[in-house]
């Protein structure tokens, strides 16, 4: 029985000191940091580049390609606590991201209305930050197409910046590689495309698949 309750006072402590490392070279708050600890060593995740996405000035939207049910738990752990997280439904409701939706204020995605909400510009205006999960669709229909023109509406309104997250696996290894780009707003990004007549969900599309295309 001793030998067992040192065993796991050995790992309580080896999991505190890794996530009190995570803590400190990230940023995070300790709860964020308890729950991305293991997550990283699992799935030997490279978050170098995160640090892109935490210091982005706010109003900001990082927007995810929401590859794997993983995303979320990593995103949730790793962007700034006071961001708002707009899951699609089944991640709203996974028992096993429950410990993770914790970590920051959620909402499920309502294909209906959550995207035209004069609430989420507001929340923006007021130096809030904004997470969208995006399906992972280099092609995407007519349906999700409306996604990127409903996120680009609302970064217009709210003069918020972009910063897209493509979380990449790193060959046939579990290994995972958080990738961002610099953020910039929906008009930088027409400026820099030279196309005066570029529609601002183009723009948004094309910065994703730079983000996508950049690993």
């Amino acid at each position: 029985m001793i030998l067992v309750i040192e065993v796991v006072l050995v790992c309580v402590a080896l999991w505190a000191t890794a996530a009190g490392l995570v803590q400190f070279r990230r940023g995070l708050n300790f709860h964020q940091a308890a729950l991305y600890a293991p997550l990283k060593l699992l799935f030997r995740v490279s978050d170098r580049e995160i640090d892109t996405a935490r210091k982005a000035p706010a109003p900001v939207i990082y927007v995810v390609w929401h590859r794997t049910r993983l995303d979320p738990a990593l995103m949730l752990s790793l962007l700034p606590d006071d961001t708002l997280h707009i899951l699609d439904e089944a991640s709203a409701s996974s028992h096993l991201l429950e410990p993770w939706r914790a970590l920051g204020r959620t909402i499920a995605f309502n294909a209906h209305h959550v995207f035209v909400s004069r609430r989420l510009v507001r929340r923006l205006k007021g130096n809030g930050r904004l997470a969208v999960y995006l399906p992972d669709e280099t092609d995407p229909d007519t349906k999700t197409f409306r996604l990127f023109r409903a996120v680009a509406r609302i970064a217009l309104k709210a003069e918020a910046r972009i910063v897209p997250i493509f979380i990449a696996r790193k060959g046939t290894l579990p290994a995972r590689i958080v990738h961002t780009l610099q953020p910039l707003t929906i008009e930088e990004l027409i400026a820099r495309s030279g196309k005066e007549d570029m529609r601002a969900s183009q723009a948004l599309f094309e910065r994703m698949i730079e983000a996508r295309s950049a690993m």
